[in-house]
């Protein structure tokens, strides 16, 4: 793993982090299940932070979004809600 991802994961609070957009439908739709979940999480607007997709891109090795980072590293793009869920679920123990 490049040294940079390295970095980004260990800045990163112990929260999951998504990076997203307003536009993107998956984006929403991820938003919207970690919320009713009661999830905490750190949203990055693509749109507003300039460098955001860069990282998210650095962190997946992909252009598409969302890109949802877990505090233990591991990552998902555009994940079905089941995936996100069951991840979720595995990481609260």
């Amino acid at each position: 793993m490049p040294q940079a991802v390295i970095k980004l994961l260990k800045d990163m609070s112990e929260n999951i982090t998504m990076y997203g957009a307003e536009w993107c439908g998956d984006c929403r739709r991820s938003k919207r299940l970690l919320d009713n979940m009661n999830v905490a999480y750190d949203y990055v607007d693509l749109e507003a932070d300039v460098t955001g997709a860069d990282r998210a891109q650095a962190i997946s090795g992909r252009t598409n979004i969302p890109v949802i980072v877990f505090p233990d590293g591991s990552h998902l793009v555009e994940p079905s809600d089941a995936t996100l869920r069951e991840r979720v679920v595995a990481l609260q123990g």
